[in-house]
C-alpha cells in the first residue's frame, strides 16, 4: 500500500480503466489540481460521489476508484478549463482527508489489473456491436485504442455508456470476473437496444 497521498476528484460518475473522462474545471482547488498534475506527470484519483456535492464538500464515496491521466486540455469558448482523462489503474481508498483549499486527497491501496481475457465466442457479437457504437460516438472514442478481443476491455466499455444506475455502474467496476461483468451488462443492453427500436 502505498502511504503517498494522491488528489481526488468525486464525482457523480464512474471511470472504468482505458475510459475517457472529459471534464470541465472551474474550481480553483481543481485547477490548481490539472495544474500540478500536468507539471508532474501524475494521475488523480475518481470516485464516485455517493452524498454532497461535486462543487462543494463529498459527504460519502464509493471505496473503489479509478486513477485518471490527463491526456488533452484546451480553453472553451466560454474561457474555461476543458480536459480528457483517461482511467488508468483501479484503486481502494485507505484514508481521505481535505485540504484548506478544499482538495481532497487519500491514500490509495492500488489493485492489480484485471487480465486480458479472449472473448468467448457466444460475446463475439457483442464486439461487433461495440465497435459500431463507439464509431457512431464520436471524437471522444476516436482516438481510443481499441480491444475487441479482450472480455475486460468490452466489459468496461459497455459498462460506461449502457445505460443503468450510478450503483449498477458501480458494482461493474468492482466487479474482479470480466465474464461476470458482460453477464451483467448485455441485459441492460438488449433493453436499451428495444427502447431505441420503439
Amino acid at each position: 500500500m502505498s502511504e503517498e497521498w494522491t488528489p481526488l476528484f468525486p464525482l457523480r460518475t464512474v471511470l472504468f480503466p482505458d475510459g475517457p473522462l472529459p471534464l470541465r474545471i472551474f474550481e480553483p482547488r481543481y485547477l490548481d489540481m490539472v495544474s500540478r498534475c500536468l507539471r508532474d506527470d501524475h494521475p488523480f484519483g475518481v470516485l464516485l460521489l455517493t452524498a454532497g456535492a461535486e462543487t462543494g464538500a463529498a459527504t460519502g464515496t464509493a471505496n473503489v476508484g479509478t486513477l485518471a491521466r490527463i491526456a488533452d486540455w484546451y480553453q472553451g469558448s466560454d474561457g474555461l478549463l476543458g480536459i480528457t482523462a483517461l482511467g488508468t489503474q483501479r484503486f481502494r481508498l485507505r484514508g481521505i482527508d481535505r485540504q484548506d483549499d478544499g482538495l481532497y486527497v487519500g491514500r490509495l491501496e492500488l489493485l492489480g489489473a484485471e487480465p486480458v481475457v479472449g472473448l468467448p465466442q457466444r460475446y463475439l457479437p457483442l464486439a461487433d456491436m461495440l465497435a459500431a457504437i463507439l464509431d457512431d460516438l464520436g471524437k471522444l472514442y476516436d482516438e481510443l485504442p481499441r480491444h475487441l478481443d479482450d472480455a475486460t476491455w468490452v466489459g468496461c466499455r459497455y459498462a460506461e455508456i449502457v445505460p443503468m444506475s450510478l450503483e449498477q455502474r458501480q458494482q461493474c467496476l468492482e466487479f474482479t470476473d470480466p465474464i461476470e461483468r458482460l453477464e451483467f451488462v448485455r441485459p441492460m443492453l438488449r433493453a436499451a437496444r428495444c427502447e431505441t427500436t420503439q
